[in-house]
């Protein structure tokens, strides 16, 4: 679904990304894992064409993503709140995204009928702005407003963050059941080796830019990756 091939990003002097060859097949949970600085929101945001590579390419469904826009309506993301339009309240945001990929109001707020747990109370209904949510309630909007219309693939960058435990819990739920259906692409990254270990099949570990492990997901995982990050402990 996704190769990313000799994909590099240069700012001035200094190289941020170096990915020579990186291929994820389709309806596999992704995990990208790295300390500050390893490049993972710069590879999403390759992967999104928010920002162009100094070299390399990314295909998406065999689509070059810096040449044509034809990947936009399989491909949804969440990476933080600037992809949200603050002066939406939650409701007409989510009818808007749904407009967006064909869905009418009533098959949106259908929709959203399954998210009513996850929400809390804390979403629909509260006559807030999403801008005047707390962050962790705007990450809330974000991460379902990516899961409406049936996406093919969907990339979340730090999905756990600003989430309470029990919030977590229920997105961890949420993740497992979209990887039941076996095409659909989930892409995450996270500094929380516990939670990506628990809901990605697979894990790549960046470091200054460049894939340093590629991890099929097994019981031993966590405690390789925790023995690995200690090691870079200084």
């Amino acid at each position: 679904m996704i190769e990313i091939n000799n994909l590099v990003k240069k700012y001035s002097n200094q190289t941020v990304l170096n990915a020579n060859s990186l291929d994820i097949p389709s309806g596999q949970t992704f995990g990208l894992i790295g300390n500050n600085g390893a490049g993972k929101t710069t590879l999403f945001s390759c992967l999104l064409d928010l920002i162009k590579p100094t070299q390399g390419k990314v295909l998406n469904n065999g689509v070059d993503v810096s040449k044509s826009e034809d990947w936009k309506s399989f491909t949804t993301a969440f990476l933080d709140e600037t992809f949200l339009i603050g002066y939406l309240m939650p409701e007409e945001y989510f009818h808007f995204i749904g407009e967006l990929r064909g869905l009418s109001n009533g098959q949106v707020d259908s929709f959203l009928v399954q998210f009513e747990d996850f929400f809390n109370g804390e979403i629909l209904g509260g006559k807030k702005y999403l801008r005047d949510l707390s962050k962790g309630n705007q990450k809330k909007a974000g991460i379902v407003a990516a899961l409406i219309g049936e996406p093919k693939v969907i990339i979340l960058d730090e999905p756990f963050a600003n989430l309470d435990p029990t919030t977590q819990i229920r997105l961890k739920g949420i993740i497992k059941d979209l990887s039941k259906y076996k095409d659909t692409t989930i892409l995450i990254s996270s500094h929380d080796l516990q939670d990506v270990t628990e809901v990605c099949e697979r894990i790549v570990l960046l470091e200054k830019g460049e894939i340093i492990r590629d991890i099929r997901t097994s019981s031993a995982t966590l405690k390789e990756l925790e023995a690995y990050f200690k090691t870079r402990i200084n």
